[in-house]
């Protein structure tokens, strides 16, 4: 098989196939640099505080692109509008988190309603009868932005506590219209300096939740299309290997008929001298008799 690939006309169909392949390889390259491409830019002000007016709006949906961001808001806490959330972990031990009701200064009515609350969560106590009372007065926030975690319809929380940190569950417990999320605490400064957990390193510990890592989604359709084209490129060189064997195998059943064509004539021919001498035989006889 060998002599038959190493043929001019099939050395050429090599070149071209190899052509071909790396043309389809190319493509599958540029399709898997299509998968991530269209991903979004990562923010990189996430870590820079803005005002919370200027981040998300009372009344909406809260829009992916404020998750992690860093707020400010002036205001002051209600302590009548506060629960303890359970089986929150830090450093592997579960406990509860303070949730507070925040008033907002300046917040645009809703449906005519003033007093606009955002959830805080201001920290983790391992005790949750030892959840205090919120800093008094007003207060210069500043936290996290993260959005409202859905409610748990099957647990049943008691007075004064909540099963998720969920904006739709607080303001049927607190009857007061919200911001679409909440903030986790890093600092709470009042008139008294820095009232927050990790400045008064109390029974109240800090949250210290971190921004998540960005993320570029993947679109599996673009995979699927390189994936593809690797396996146009490898169909490629088997079709050449494919033609090649096809010739090979066209030439041993050529030479076989013909081989087969000889023998035939060979075993006629003998036939033929067999047939001739047994005549010359016959003929010697009567010649003989006939003497």
């Amino acid at each position: 098989m060998l002599r038959t690939a190493l043929k001019l006309r099939w050395i050429l169909a090599l070149l071209a196939a190899l052509a071909v392949s790396g043309v389809f390889v190319l493509l599958s390259q540029w399709q898997f640099s299509r998968s991530t491409s269209d991903s979004p830019p990562v923010a990189t002000t996430v870590e820079t505080p803005q005002p919370l007016a200027k981040t998300i709006e009372a009344g909406v949906v809260f829009p992916a692109a404020a998750a992690d961001q860093m707020v400010t808001a002036s205001g002051h806490y209600d302590p009548s509008r506060q629960v303890v959330v359970r089986d929150r972990l830090r450093d592997g031990v579960s406990g509860w988190w303070v949730v507070t009701a925040f008033v907002v200064d300046g917040a645009p009515a809703v449906g005519g309603e003033k007093g606009i609350v955002i959830p805080v969560a201001r920290g983790w106590l391992a005790d949750p009868g030892k959840a205090g009372p919120p800093p008094s007065g007003a207060v210069q926030l500043t936290g996290r932005l993260l959005p409202s975690e859905a409610p748990q319809a099957t647990k049943r929380p008691a007075p004064g506590q909540a099963s998720m940190v969920s904006v739709a569950e607080l303001i049927n417990l607190w009857d007061v219209q919200s911001y679409p999320g909440f903030v986790s605490a890093t600092r709470e400064v009042t008139s008294a300096g820095d009232q927050s957990a990790a400045a008064l390193h109390g029974a109240l510990e800090p949250l210290d939740i971190a921004a998540q890592p960005a993320t570029a989604p993947v679109n599996w359709l673009n995979i699927f299309y390189a994936v593809e084209w690797v396996v146009f490129a490898g169909f490629s060189i088997f079709l050449w290997w494919r033609l090649v064997r096809d010739d090979y195998e066209r030439q041993l059943e050529a030479h076989a008929d013909a081989a087969a064509r000889d023998a035939d004539t060979d075993a006629r021919s003998d036939i033929d001298a067999r047939s001739d001498i047994d005549a010359r035989t016959r003929n010697d006889a009567r010649s003989t008799n006939d003497a």
